[in-house]
């Protein structure tokens, strides 16, 4: 057996293993300890979590990490994996950051040499541009892994009555335009609220006790679900210009309300929480002559004051 095929059946077998000794791998691979040794170094060096301990019932072990089979890719496939990859660079925050530049490293390293030109040749022709933001989001690992698990987490959440704590069970996180959101329940309002994650100032697992919420049928593909019964919401309409549309596009929260016509133009159609009323008339007062609000009358209303304000200020 070729020494490559023999580490990779090695890698398998040990993943498989969990625990084992050098004895009796040798005996399974028909090798001397000290080849067996050798190898297991070299797939250390790879990156396997390899521990050993010592006495009689010494050995090996695989640290808790699962590690991935050999997969082969054609060329494209690994050109696209690098790429969704490398397009995250512009996120100063990840929830995965260590591990996305580690992975990055490891596929570049181990593809072939003319592989890696055609990408090298590549990253100065493509690229995936986001808003350059100085906000910072320390916690998305934590909010991830309690959406993920159904855990309670306890946030100091900054808005604009001050600095609060709550507690809270996220359903997930999202980015857009460089910013990070996690839409969770938040047991102080009872309801599900939207959290700006650069204004969360601490997270942890909560210890006191509260039990979570069954919200496994939640998630961000059914965004809508997540709007309570009890908020008050009024019915949006909206013409867009072409450009309108194009700017609307960009956004998370208009991706169920977004109509296109044959010619490039749109509207926006739905419901919304009026609650939404500041944000979405800030929102429209942007998009300026792209965008005519039809109703809600609370939202044309808005909208008329902080023009009135802004012509005010510039008298």
């Amino acid at each position: 057996m070729s020494k490559s095929k023999r580490l990779m059946e090695l890698m398998m077998t040990v993943n498989r293993k969990k625990k084992f000794t050098v004895k009796e791998l040798a005996t399974e691979f028909d090798v001397s300890t000290r080849t067996i040794l050798r190898d297991l170094q070299e797939l250390s060096e790879l990156g396997v979590p390899l521990y050993s301990e010592v006495g009689p019932h010494g050995g090996y072990q695989v640290l808790n990490e699962r590690i991935l089979p050999p997969i082969a890719f054609t060329e494209e496939e690994a050109v696209a994996i690098f790429f969704a990859c490398h397009a995250l660079r512009h996120y100063a925050y990840l929830p995965f950051e260590t591990e996305s530049s580690s992975a990055l490293s490891k596929f570049y390293f181990y593809m072939s040499g003319d592989v890696r030109d055609r990408i090298d040749e590549m990253k100065n022709r493509i690229d995936f541009v986001i808003p350059s933001r100085q906000a910072k989001f320390p916690y998305l690992s934590i909010l991830l892994d309690g959406a993920i698990r159904q855990k309670v987490i306890r946030i100091e959440y900054e808005s604009r009555e001050g600095v609060s704590a709550r507690l809270i069970q996220p359903v997930g996180i999202y980015a857009s335009s460089g910013l990070w959101y996690c839409p969770a329940y938040c047991f102080l309002r009872e309801d599900i609220r939207l959290f700006r994650c650069d204004r969360i100032k601490s997270a942890a697992e909560d210890t006191s006790g509260t039990q979570p919420l069954d919200l496994r049928h939640l998630h961000l593909g059914n965004r809508d679900a997540l709007l309570s019964s009890e908020q008050e919401f009024a019915s949006l309409y909206v013409e867009l210009t072409e450009e309108g549309v194009h700017r609307c596009e960009a956004e998370h929260w208009t991706a169920t309300k977004l109509h296109r016509r044959e010619d490039g133009t749109g509207w926006l159609e739905g419901s919304l929480p009026k609650g939404d009323i500041p944000f979405l008339a800030q929102f429209f007062i942007g998009l300026g002559a792209d965008a005519t609000v039809q109703h809600p009358p609370e939202l044309i209303d808005d909208i008329k004051r902080r023009l009135v304000e802004m012509m005010a200020r510039y008298a």
